[in-house]
């Protein structure tokens, strides 16, 4: 069962927000109303995933996420805010967030975004993670970096992590089992020591490995 942590300083939307995830079966191991308390309640309850507001007293959700992330490597952080705004985005997958979603996500949403964190993937709202990358790849175009010791067919991965494909897409398109991707995305993440798929796409922007305007097909990788 995946153990969840609510992040909130309105009382109402941490009531929202348990009552969803305890009827699609989750449990709440704790709830806080700022940063500060958030970093406490974590440490003692270990959960899979937190949901972390941003704007918060005393410690906001990319400060305590960054600590978070520091002390407990394994809790996944899905930032949750009414603020679409890019510098939220970038600071929270800089602080080592592994999603970020808008609160006016529908419970079905909500729901699916926090199995997919708890998996160890990634999730963000489309347009700040569209917005994320084109910030990256609309950089001026470098010879790209060789990364060390990444194998042709982990480039090949690498590439359509960052273009936004799922392991199920990665899978069909390369004709691999779904497993296989999976291990070729997990040995990417500790050879490069990342996350997850938010920081290897980044990594991939950053380093030329994906520009602006390529397709995501798999055949063409």
């Amino acid at each position: 069962m995946t153990r969840v942590v609510i992040v909130d300083d309105q009382a109402l939307l941490r009531e929202g927000f348990r009552l969803i995830l305890e009827r699609a079966g989750m449990e709440v191991v704790g709830e806080a109303s700022d940063g500060v308390e958030a970093v406490d309640v974590c440490r003692a309850s270990q959960p899979d995933v937190v949901l972390m507001d941003i704007r918060m007293p005393r410690l906001d959700g990319i400060e305590a996420t960054r600590r978070i992330v520091a002390r407990q490597p394994g809790v996944r952080i899905m930032v949750l805010t009414t603020f679409d705004l890019d510098e939220y985005v970038y600071a929270a997958v800089q602080a080592g967030a592994s999603g970020f979603l808008l609160k006016d996500v529908s419970p079905q949403d909500l729901v699916h975004a926090v199995r997919v964190v708890a998996r160890g993937e990634a999730m963000l709202a489309p347009g700040p993670t569209r917005r994320l990358l084109d910030r990256f790849a609309s950089a001026p175009a470098t010879k790209p970096t060789a990364l060390p010791d990444v194998t042709e067919r982990e480039s090949t991965v690498l590439r359509l992590v960052a273009r936004g494909l799922s392991n199920t897409e990665i899978a069909s398109g390369l004709f691999l089992s779904e497993a296989t991707v999976k291990t070729y995305v997990s040995r990417l993440l500790t050879k490069l020591c990342l996350r997850d798929r938010v920081q290897l796409a980044v990594l991939a922007y950053e380093s030329g490995l994906v520009r602006a305007g390529e397709q995501a097909d798999p055949a063409s990788s």
